[in-house]
């Protein structure tokens, strides 16, 4: 060990942005137990670096006992006195053990536990780069598939979309650049591993506040989110702002904005609705693009029924009841959608039966 080590693990954990007194620790350490398998010893020893010029001294210690020692860890108070007449029981006595050549056998170990060291503190510095960045989005590049598996590089690491997380239909490219949203950041014996997904409403709400000046700055609220990946989402937004039309700021000049994520999750459709705290007009809103005559709300069953133009009677249920289904997601109600000749037959059924009785 020389000067030449020292200097090399100073600027390690500058570089690498590691404490170098943690990487010092990390050395003795390994020299401590470098010592005791070349020794074939069970004492308790410390090892004693210098900071400045690599010097090393190693010290076995034993602490002074009543009575006969039982292992090699324990001494007499007389064998202490020998030492140093100031020794009282339940002091350590250090007496220096050094070997002469174990500068060579030092320098091995030494290296090999710093480069492990350093492979330990980086990763445990991306885990928590990326732990402290959980529910966020992220940008990386796809790097491979496999089993179902696509692998993204972000960087210092890979990021696996399960099968589950990826959108239906979605092709994934070997070095396109993609956005997806963290969902877990876990330990493990290789690193941390980051799951990601496309397929989340986060990605959704996190697109909007990166596009959406607005909403980045709180002006713009995203109330609620709901999703069919690959399909259609809604999201509904509100505004304490007067002079803000909250959907039209996410909609964008010439509807460049809401375009730009929807180019970004592959030709998904989106609504954006307004909220209100009306039930009534946030379900009415919600059933957008469809038109809505009336609606009446049951607050203890949360069920709306609506009303809508015998002809919009499709488009509020939507393909497979699609447009229905993600309303009653994003506002929490249920909804029960009647065209106006249904709503009538339903009003005059009661009066027939009357009349018959």
């Amino acid at each position: 060990m020389n000067a030449d080590f020292i200097s090399a693990i100073q600027e390690l954990g500058k570089e690498k942005g590691i404490e170098p007194e943690l990487l010092y620790q990390a050395v003795e350490d390994a020299l401590v137990a470098a010592y005791k398998k070349n020794s074939n010893i069970n004492q308790n020893v410390r090892v004693d670096m210098n900071k400045e010029t690599g010097e090393i001294h190693v010290y076995a210690q034993r602490t002074v006992v009543e009575g006969v020692p039982v292992d090699e860890t324990q001494m007499t108070l007389d064998e202490a006195h020998v030492i140093d007449p100031r020794y009282m029981i339940g002091d350590i006595v250090e007496t220096e053990v050094t070997p002469k050549n174990f500068g060579r056998i030092a320098a091995q170990n030494a290296k090999q536990v710093v480069v492990q060291r350093i492979r330990e503190a980086e990763r445990g510095q991306v885990y928590e780069r990326f732990q402290s960045r959980n529910q966020d989005i992220v940008t990386g590049i796809i790097e491979r598939q496999e089993n179902k598996n696509v692998y993204i590089d972000l960087g210092k690491v890979e990021a696996v979309l399960t099968p589950n997380e990826q959108i239906p239909g979605e092709i994934y490219q070997y070095h396109d650049r993609m956005k997806t949203f963290i969902v877990e950041v876990k330990r493990s014996a290789k690193g941390p591993q980051i799951v990601v997904s496309r397929t989340h409403p986060g990605l959704l709400k996190r697109l909007f506040e990166l596009e959406v000046p607005e909403i980045h700055d709180g002006i713009v609220e995203i109330k609620s989110v709901a999703r069919e990946p690959g399909m259609r989402s809604k999201i509904s937004v509100y505004t304490a702002d007067e002079n803000v039309d909250p959907v039209g700021a996410c909609v964008g000049h010439k509807g460049m904005r809401v375009q730009t994520i929807v180019n970004e999750l592959r030709g998904e459709k989106i609504d954006i609705v307004k909220y209100s705290e009306d039930p009534a007009q946030y379900v009415a809103n919600a059933l957008s693009p469809a038109k809505v005559v009336s609606t009446n709300v049951n607050e203890a069953e949360k069920i709306c029924r609506v009303v809508v133009p015998d002809y919009q009677l499709s488009l509020a249920i939507g393909k497979e009841g699609q447009n229905a289904r993600l309303a009653a997601k994003l506002t929490g109600w249920k909804i029960d959608i009647k065209s106006e000749s249904q709503a009538k037959e339903e009003e005059a059924a009661p009066v027939e039966a009357e009349q018959e009785a």
